[in-house]
C-alpha cells in the first residue's frame, strides 16, 4: 500500500544494543505534517541529452557525487521509506548532486532543505543525517550502476551514496507542487528493481542491520 504525503494538496537513536543488533527509531506518519510549495524545475530531456550533460559535466568537474537520504517513518506497524515520485512515474530518494568542493554532509542538508522544507535558504542544520549506508558506481556514461566498482574501472563516472537520515518526533515536510512525497513499505520495496529501480530496492537489505524500534504518538 502506497501513502502519499505531499503533493498539490496541502538521546542517541542509533546506538548498539549488544548482540540485538543497533536500534533505530521511527516514529508515526501522524507525527507530520505534509503541505506544498511553489514548484521546482524539472529538466525534460532525453537518455540521449542526459548522457550529453554527464560528459560535459565530467570534463569540467571529474566523478559526479551524488548523495541521497534514506528516512524512515512507521505506518501500519511497518516501517515506510520515504521517496520522491517525479511525472507520476519516477522514484528518488531524496537528494542530489554535490556541488564543486561542498561536502557530502552539507549538500545532502542542502537538497533536503530544497525539497522538502519550507525555507530552503537555511543551513539545513535542523537535518540529521547519520552514517553512510551504501554507495553504487556507475562505471561508464552508458552503463547502469553497481553497488561495487569493478577492478577494472579506473575512472568512474558516478558515486552515489545512501546517507542514513534520523527524524526527529514532529516535523514539517514541505513539498514542491510538480513532485510527489510516497512512503512506501520495505517490504514493498525489496527486489523490487522494476518498479523502483535497483538502489531503491536495495535500501531494505542495507537497513537489516537494524532493529526499528517504534515510537507511539
Amino acid at each position: 500500500m502506497n501513502s502519499e504525503l505531499g503533493s498539490s494538496a496541502d538521546g542517541d537513536r542509533g546506538s548498539d544494543s549488544g548482540g540485538s543488533g543497533r536500534v533505530l527509531d521511527i516514529y508515526p506518519l501522524s507525527c507530520y505534517y505534509f503541505g506544498s510549495k511553489d514548484p521546482i524545475l524539472l529538466k525534460d530531456e532525453t537518455l540521449a541529452d542526459r548522457i550529453l550533460r554527464m560528459k560535459s559535466n565530467y570534463a569540467r568537474y571529474g566523478l559526479r557525487t551524488c548523495v541521497v537520504a534514506v528516512i524512515l517513518v512507521e505506518l501500519f506497524k511497518h516501517p515506510h521509506l520515504l521517496l520522491l515520485q517525479v511525472k507520476n512515474s519516477i522514484y528518488k530518494l531524496p537528494g542530489g548532486r554535490l556541488r564543486p568542493g561542498e561536502s557530502e554532509i552539507d549538500g545532502l542538508k542542502r537538497k533536503l532543505s530544497h525539497n522538502l522544507s519550507v525555507n530552503e535558504d537555511v543551513d539545513g542544520s535542523d537535518w540529521e543525517v547519520g552514517e553512510c549506508l551504501g554507495m553504487w558506481w556507475r562505471p561508464d556514461f552508458e552503463t547502469l550502476l553497481y553497488p561495487y566498482l569493478p577492478p577494472n574501472v579506473k575512472k568512474p563516472k558516478e558515486c552515489t551514496k545512501l546517507f542514513l537520515v534520523r527524524l526527529p518526533p514532529s516535523r514539517k515536510f514541505i513539498v514542491p507542487k510538480n513532485l510527489k512525497l510516497l512512503a512506501i513499505p520495505l517490504c514493498q520495496l525489496y527486489e523490487n528493481d522494476k518498479t523502483y529501480g535497483p538502489i531503491i530496492a536495495g535500501v531494505p537489505q542495507l537497513l537489516s542491520k537494524f532493529s526499528f524500534n517504534v515510537i507511539d504518538s
